[in-house]
């Protein structure tokens, strides 16, 4: 951003093309010409003619389990126009996914991604016991998602012989062709004297790419 906010270069164009693109670091635009799917909540601006309708349980599997709670919940954007997209100031990032390399995504890190590319809902098992929720979404098929952590993600690879464990809030996405299962690095004599704090670890085992969170998500204060 240069000094004057109002100076030309800082005002944003219309697209050139249908899809995803990057304004900043925490905001992308999506470029609508039929149809596109965002996390509900999310989007921050549009123009053009648009509708957001909310989807709930209704789209496809991706909810065919229970809501956790975590902002699974998805809204269908249809038509022509421009709609942009953030989420708490966060660091926004775009993925491109093909025929050949899936991804599964932590619910909460889903941004908007493109009609095209198919989804399923799948968990990690016990995760409910961890706290992080760790209901994910694995996208397969061809096309472009975008997704937040709350800094630049760290892109760690995985293979066979030197498994990577990820704090359960930390973890962003990873390979689909990984094994994970939780891990309990302290025993249940030092969690009740208070522990580290890093009582439980998503382990992903095989080969592959595990994306991370560079910064845990702060808890959510109680309202009053």
């Amino acid at each position: 951003m240069n000094r004057n906010l109002f100076d030309p270069e800082n005002i944003l164009r219309p697209a050139q093309a249908p899809g995803l693109t990057q304004d900043n670091p925490m905001a992308v635009r999506y470029a609508v010409k039929g149809e596109a799917y965002a996390r509900q909540g999310t989007m921050v601006a549009w123009r053009g003619s648009l509708s957001f309708e909310r989807r709930g349980q209704g789209v496809g599997n991706f909810l065919k389990r229970a809501v956790t709670g975590e902002g699974l919940s998805l809204m269908t954007v249809s038509g022509e126009g421009e709609a942009w997209f953030a989420s708490d100031a966060a660091h926004c990032f775009l993925v491109d996914v093909d025929e050949n390399h899936g991804l599964t995504v932590n619910g909460k890190n889903i941004l908007c991604f493109d009609a095209s590319l198919s989804y399923d809902i799948t968990t990690v098992e016990g995760a409910g016991m961890a706290g992080g929720g760790l209901f994910n979404c694995t996208f397969g098929g061809a096309g472009r998602l975008a997704l937040t952590s709350a800094g630049v993600p760290l892109v760690l690879p995985v293979t066979p012989d030197a498994p990577v464990y990820v704090d359960t809030d930390a973890a962003v996405a990873w390979s689909p062709g990984l094994r994970t299962s939780l891990h309990r690095s302290q025993s249940i004599g030092s969690m009740f004297k208070g522990g580290s704090g890093e009582a439980v670890q998503l382990k992903l085992e095989g080969e592959g790419i595990a994306v991370v969170n560079p910064g845990e998500p702060k808890p959510q204060q109680a309202s009053s």
